[in-house]
């Protein structure tokens, strides 16, 4: 099978949609010799700042000298970002070949997330990596990743997601997402709304596993422009993480606190690894800044959290005109993402990214003039680009949000390469 192939064959499978469980995964990983068993890894779960925070980290045990594997959802622009290795992504025959011998052994009903899990653990296994950083599809006990016995568990913040799968309510998804910790390991906790880390301390406890908090346990905050980080039992000043905006703080710190806390077991980490692998970090779609006349900032916000963290950082990026492309999904809520950037924007061009889910760029039109906000249809996300592009001036600031989709399409056209138009 070529690799268009095996694509084809793959992202077919998302036909199966959410299904939790640990039973299919547990065995096609049986019919694949359990390669999971000897894959040191760390758990990433939460709602926001997963993949921000498991990139700081692995780029830390990278600096380190560890050969560090990566494994994150959704990708970009290609499937190949999703499975990285010291930064560098899995080549298409690597996938070919992986992915025939896991097609191979999987059961009939093995959904697209269990397929590529499997993958990414079979390509680490054998590839010898010292370490990988897994981010987990939506956390806790029956996410596929949690066929991992993981060495330590990373908690982004936790809201609302995936509510029909892990609760009602924010303490009963953060219990859950908790519950992928493995009794007597130890669990770092970012910054968490007090029902929140309530529950996931008590989880904590219930498993006997050491929980460090951001907070208390460790923080870090901002002066003059760097980070000032004091951690579980280091203190660095005057870092400049290569991710930008003021709220990668909070994902900065966390990566440090996990990477403290693997040091005291098995994985020792100079200074130096820490501050380098926080300030190599590098995340694309998350404030990602392309230079030029105008410049191009490309950021994942798609909700209000992230929107709300995107308006924060574009107050301290210097500019002349913005112009704000933006496109969401028909079935996100996009009001209050709205509300959150379009008082920011000179003026905004909808676009509608090329899936059937996207919607029309002429009616997200009529929602951003119904919050008085100037507006110009753009059409496709290229065209919508370039058109920002002429309206920003050369001064000006042209900034790409609103879906993922939306960025990773964008991304492509920027670098000419071809968009792969699949989450899962």
């Amino acid at each position: 099978m070529t690799y268009a192939e095996i694509l084809s064959h793959i992202y077919a499978l998302g036909r199966f949609g959410i299904k939790p469980g640990l039973e299919r995964i547990s065995r096609l990983m049986a019919a694949l010799g359990d390669p999971q068993k000897n894959l040191p890894a760390v758990h990433v779960v939460g709602t926001n700042g997963k993949g921000s925070t498991a990139s700081f980290l692995s780029s830390i045990l990278t600096t380190a000298g560890y050969r560090t594997g990566l494994f994150t959802s959704p990708h970009l622009i290609s499937f190949t970002e999703r499975i990285r290795i010291d930064g560098r992504e899995i080549s298409e025959d690597s996938v070919v070949h992986l992915a025939q011998r896991v097609m191979a052994a999987a059961p009939p009903d093995t959904t697209f997330f269990e397929m590529i899990t499997a993958l990414a653990v079979l390509y680490f296994a054998e590839e010898g990596v010292d370490i990988a950083v897994f981010e987990a599809g939506m956390g806790g006990s029956r996410d596929a990743t949690n066929i991992l016995d993981g060495l330590l568990t990373v908690i982004t913040p936790v809201a609302l997601d995936h509510v029909e799968y892990l609760g009602a309510d924010v303490p009963e998804i953060a219990a859950e997402k908790a519950s992928i910790c493995k009794p007597g390991t130890p669990l770092v906790s970012a910054r968490q709304v007090s029902s929140a880390g309530e529950a996931i301390a008590a989880k904590a406890a219930g498993i006997g596993a050491t929980l460090y908090r951001c907070g208390s346990d460790f923080d870090a905050c901002w002066k003059a422009g760097k980070l000032e980080y004091r951690g579980v039992g280091v203190t660095l000043h005057e870092v400049v993480p290569g991710l930008h905006g003021r709220y990668q703080s909070c994902n900065a710190a966390t990566a440090l606190a996990a990477a403290e806390v693997l040091s005291g077991i098995g994985f020792p980490l100079e200074r130096a690894a820490l501050v380098g692998g926080v300030e190599n970090a590098s995340w694309p779609g998350r404030m990602e800044m392309f230079d030029g006349e105008p410049r191009i900032l490309l950021d994942g916000a798609h909700n209000p959290a992230g929107a709300e963290a995107l308006a924060d950082a574009l107050a301290e990026i210097p500019r002349g005109k913005l112009v704000m492309v933006i496109g969401v999904m028909a079935d996100k809520d996009r009001e209050p993402l709205l509300s959150a950037l379009l008082p920011l924007a000179d003026l905004v061009v909808t676009v509608s990214p090329a899936l059937e889910r996207a919607l029309p760029a002429a009616e997200l039109a009529e929602s951003c003039r119904r919050q008085g906000a100037a507006v110009e249809i753009g059409g496709s996300v290229a065209g919508g680009v370039e058109r920002a592009r002429e309206l920003a001036g050369a001064d000006g600031l042209v900034v790409i949000c609103g879906s993922l989709f939306t960025v990773g399409e964008a991304r492509g056209h920027l670098l000419s390469r071809p968009f792969e138009a699949f989450r899962g």
